[in-house]
């Protein structure tokens, strides 16, 4: 067939007319690809397990114990044995206790930088995929290695690893999950991929239930699975079709559309082609003369090129930082309620999860926008309202209810900020872009600590007037729902001006 007799269009249009939006090859593909976020929740929030300070019991035999801080010299002993945490093991209480978020603060250092070097990556020469492939192997070696550390800086060091590598994990799960979904499917499948990490919090306070004594088990029982995961699942998935035609693989991502339509029950007919949003129709060639090397990846820096993107990314980045300020400190807060700490975990993966199901069901129906503003101003209204109610007798009750709801708004926003930042940037550097936020989420969450421990009404209204600011802040940006998912930066600055028409 001539080429001039074929017809080109977008993947989008692929899906949309010919392969499915989300069929039973998407199913699977989705399932199989976001079971890494259970491995970014096991690697991030082991933490919570393996840092805690045990219980101390007095074993001196006439029951007259000295200062706590002086341990075992005092007559004190470890609940659980001096195994059981590296708080026990190494002491990092009274003048010490500092260290422990001194970890917290480094691993989430780590997740900066690693979000930034493999957003690139996965989108240049690397891929969704091969990052992905990548960062989980790293996590499994970091993981078992932490497990052997030999002392606190050790610890520390191994720490800042495995967040290089940890902090991309979810990032390149999200991407590769979500970009071979149609449009108007994608937003919904975009926020059941937050089932995974909660589901994977919920798996984690099981595992630290089974290994109370050993904190170093524990890194091991949860780093192997990102080593299963890379040799029993990996092999199963298919790299991004809009990978390959920003690439300039046509030929691999028409390959993996004909494979979707045809795991859907359709065929994809033999006139069509794929093309990018910047070229022409009747273009066989690649419709303008768009230099391969300057659209088949890239960066940052043509982020901030172009105007459109530029606003974006700046706007972006504020939100997420405190969405992801308010988000974490509230988490911390409801932790450190006087309960048992493996049902409290477990508890509080599983509150998160009516947010995403009420966010997946009113997404398509009111847009990106619409329910960002919603939900940041709901958090936002009840934490101010939190930081105005005393904390004494029943009036607790009252603040405590208001930090649950703030959660609850919360949690769908920073789900909700993922699908919608993905949308905002085109393919070529959608990765760079969202490394970026991320690493603005990741800097929130370092803040986060340091917010929770200014006292009791304080925090709340911080978190308040974070959420507040957020929330008018996304009135800045526009609304991406049923809009098309551009593959380069020209696409995207074509498709901006006609709808300024």
């Amino acid at each position: 067939m001539s080429t001039e007799a074929r017809r080109r269009v977008s993947i989008d249009d692929a899906l949309v007319w010919h392969a499915g939006e989300f069929g039973r090859w998407h199913l699977r593909h989705f399932v199989l690809v976001s079971s890494a976020w259970l491995l970014e929740a096991l690697h991030t929030m082991v933490i919570i397990f393996a840092d805690r300070e045990p219980a101390m019991v007095c074993a001196a035999g006439d029951g007259q114990c000295g200062d706590r801080c002086a341990g075992a010299s005092a007559g004190w002993e470890w609940a659980d044995g001096h195994a059981s945490s590296t708080v026990a093991e190494w002491g990092l209480v009274c003048g010490e206790r500092y260290k422990v978020g001194l970890v917290q603060a480094i691993f989430f250092a780590g997740c900066m930088i690693g979000a930034g070097v493999f957003g690139h990556l996965s989108d240049s020469f690397l891929g969704r995929k091969g990052s992905l492939q990548v960062v989980c192997v790293l996590n499994g070696i970091f993981g078992i290695l932490t497990a052997l550390a030999p002392n606190y800086w050790a610890y520390a060091a191994l720490r800042l690893l495995t967040g290089f590598s940890a902090g991309s994990v979810g990032l390149c799960s999200f991407v590769l999950a979500t970009e071979p979904v149609g449009p108007s499917r994608r937003g919904s499948a975009g926020m059941s991929t937050f089932y995974f990490f909660s589901g994977g919090i919920a798996a984690l306070a099981g595992m630290a239930a089974l290994f109370p004594s050993s904190w170093r088990m524990l890194y091991v029982v949860t780093s192997i699975p990102s080593l299963v995961f890379v040799v029993a699942v990996l092999p199963f998935v298919s790299e991004s079709p809009r990978w390959y035609l920003v690439r300039r693989r046509a030929d691999d991502a028409l390959r993996v559309v004909r494979a979707i339509a045809s795991n859907n029950g359709r065929r994809i007919p033999d006139d069509v082609t794929l093309k990018l949003d910047d070229e022409g129709d009747d273009d066989a060639g690649g419709g303008k003369d768009v230099d391969s090397s300057a659209s088949a990846s890239g960066s940052i820096i043509d982020v901030f090129r172009s105007r459109t993107t530029r606003f974006r990314l700046v706007l972006s980045v504020v939100i997420n930082l405190l969405a992801s300020v308010v988000y974490y400190g509230l988490s911390l807060n409801v932790v450190n309620l006087k309960t048992n700490l493996y049902v409290s975990v477990l508890v509080n993966s599983l509150a998160e999860m009516p947010a995403y199901l009420l966010t997946a069901l009113l997404l398509d129906r009111f847009g990106r926008k619409p329910l960002a503003i919603g939900t940041m101003l709901l958090s936002g209204v009840f934490c101010t309202a939190g930081s105005l109610i005393a904390g004494a007798g029943a009036m607790r009750v009252a603040r405590l209810a208001c930090g649950v709801v703030g959660i609850f708004g919360m949690a769908a926003t920073y789900n909700l900020l993922f699908i919608y930042t993905a949308e905002l940037f085109p393919t070529a550097v959608r990765n760079a872009a969202l490394g970026c936020t991320s690493q603005a989420s990741q800097m929130g969450a370092i803040l986060a600590p340091l917010v929770v421990v200014l006292g009791e009404r304080v925090p709340f209204a911080l978190f308040g007037m974070s959420g507040l600011i957020g929330g008018f802040l996304v009135f800045c940006l526009p609304e991406t729902m049923n809009k098309p998912m551009y593959d380069t930066m020209a696409g995207l600055e074509e498709g901006e001006k006609s709808l300024l028409k």
